[in-house]
């Protein structure tokens, strides 16, 4: 496990987060009906290569007993959980869609996800995006020295399963740095007081997937897109967060994220336009 606690290395980590926030900052404008998730895919590979010009985590990532994923951006519509790979798929009036990138800039890897919504949602899907926001500050609240990573996934599963929704448990949060994935792993769902203790230093990932029907989940013969077994909506946010000696610190803001929810009074640091 990565402890970073040099100023300098923290300074590279807080921007390699902002940068990776500022392109689904900039994706914005062009998740709209009609343009399909490959489309999308390349204004976000134009963007990180040719503007930004820092290298995608994503392109050719093969991690054991998976083929290279193909894209720069992770495209999951509606039913599918995570790992969506961009295609022909157009995007219709209803649709929500979580867009997870991850760019790594000076050494350092940047990963962060939002949701984002297509036209008018149903009540359902609008109160499952919400609440799986809600989730994951839940989950940031309680990151602190002293605290447990089951602290954590205990709130998270609460919150979720109190509105009816379920708790995917096969995917988790992990720690990143200089690193994409690395200890800890960060689960969605537990018990208080249990799991690793925190400590300053420590970044992970908090990034709750929560399904509107059952918990279950299945993989697709790409090897990569995972979709819920009933056909269910998901839903999932993405936050990187530091451990620092009093608490949090959230790294993944940027001008254009959403404020976080009414229960969060901790002053947030969101950099400037």
């Amino acid at each position: 496990m990565e402890l970073v606690t040099d100023p300098a290395d923290l300074d590279k980590m807080r921007d390699a987060c902002q940068t990776a926030a500022g392109i689904l900052d900039y994706l914005v404008p062009f998740v709209k009906p009609g343009v399909t998730t490959g489309e999308i895919d390349r204004i976000c590979k134009e963007y990180i290569l040719d503007v930004l010009k820092v290298k995608t985590a994503t392109a050719g990532y093969a991690p054991p007993g998976y083929p290279p994923y193909p894209g720069y951006i992770c495209t999951s519509v509606n039913h599918v959980v995570c790992h969506g790979i961009p295609g022909d798929k157009a995007l219709k009036n209803g649709d929500s869609i979580n867009l997870d990138v991850t760019i790594i800039k000076d050494g350092w890897f940047g990963d962060t996800s939002r949701m984002y919504t297509v036209g008018e949602q149903s009540i359902l899907s609008r109160r499952l995006i919400d609440t799986t926001f809600e989730c994951m500050w839940k989950g940031i609240q309680q990151v602190r020295p002293g605290a447990t990573l089951g602290d954590i996934g205990h709130a998270i599963q609460k919150h979720g399963e109190a509105q009816g929704f379920s708790i995917v448990r096969e995917y988790c949060g992990h720690g990143v740095g200089r690193r994409f994935h690395q200890d800890p792993q960060v689960l969605h769902y537990g018990k208080p007081g249990t799991g690793i203790t925190l400590v300053p230093g420590m970044i992970f990932t908090i990034e709750p997937m929560v399904n509107a029907g059952r918990k279950d989940i299945r993989n697709l013969a790409d090897g990569w897109t995972v979709v819920t077994r009933d056909h269910s909506l998901s839903a999932q946010w993405e936050h990187t967060v530091l451990v620092t000696e009093t608490g949090y610190e959230v790294l993944t803001l940027s001008p254009g994220v959403q404020a976080p929810p009414a229960f969060i009074t901790e002053p947030l640091a969101i950099p400037a336009a």
